[in-house]
């Protein structure tokens, strides 16, 4: 079993996903805090922990994990209860060490740049952990924990971190809503959405593959301003997609016209 002992605040996705990895590599977990009772309830009876909906935490936790909505987090920084020498750490991507109250002095970041969705198991194995921290001894042990699950650790400052966030937002979140709208459209034709599902997996494996700037196709990418009248007229349905076609087409014909073969 690990040494070290953790306790979080927040029962949601990310210190779902977190708290259950850590438990099962041998971390003893310490204390679950959340005003969800039957969420932290339900996390802190799967990792031996206790519940409490009160931030003040164990003497014996070294690490106090904050993962909560982005909203909360300075809020629930504020009233955190804990020995100067429990180490404090959040897991947002937009957020710096500048969010810390003055009365938290050992502190740090330990983001996890992935998706967390319930009841969805996260393979933690080589998944990037963007790190910081103000004290060296602080950083190794972010270091030991992350690599401890299979995390790959990254040392960013914050500004930097904010853009990979940023970069993750376009990429996953973006993405994601682009293939709700396929779904919809999809559907309206009466197939299922499973009808895209090799295209799907054949652009994300040609982007990893060899470059999402190398793997562009389509109206947009060729010009093809025919077509490109065609799709929004059978969008007719919807102005508000017709409008994220139109500027969706505009910025990739735009980004690609000295790009494009002659």
């Amino acid at each position: 079993m690990n040494q070290c002992r953790i306790s979080f605040a927040g029962a949601g996705r990310v210190a779902g996903a977190l708290c259950r990895e850590l438990f099962n590599e041998g971390y003893k977990i310490d204390l679950v805090v959340s005003q969800n009772e039957i969420k932290g309830h339900q996390l802190a009876d799967s990792c031996n922990a206790k519940w409490s909906s009160i931030l003040k935490f164990p003497v014996t936790s070294n690490i106090l994990i904050v993962a909560v909505p982005d909203q909360m987090l300075k809020s629930v920084l504020a009233k955190i209860i804990c020995t100067k020498e429990t180490l404090v750490v959040h897991t947002a991507g937009s957020f710096g060490l500048d969010i810390f109250p003055e009365s938290i002095i050992n502190k740090g970041v330990f983001y996890p740049l992935q998706t967390f969705s319930t009841n969805r198991k996260v393979d933690f194995k080589n998944l990037p952990f963007l790190i910081e921290s103000a004290e060296k001894k602080s950083s190794e042990l972010l270091k030991s924990l992350a690599e401890s699950i299979g995390g790959k650790v990254h040392f960013v400052d914050t500004e930097h971190r904010r853009m990979l966030h940023l970069a993750a937002v376009f990429t996953c979140n973006f993405t994601n809503y682009m293939l709700t709208v396929g779904k919809e459209v999809t559907l309206k034709t009466g197939f299922s959405f499973d009808l895209l599902e090799p295209l799907i997996k054949e652009t994300i494996s040609k982007a990893i593959e060899s470059g999402p700037e190398n793997s562009q196709t389509g109206p947009a990418f060729r010009n093809d301003m025919n077509t490109i009248e065609k799709h929004l007229e059978l969008l007719s349905f919807s102005p508000e997609l017709q409008k994220i076609y139109r500027e969706l087409t505009l910025s990739i014909t735009e980004y690609y016209k000295d790009k494009r073969p002659k």
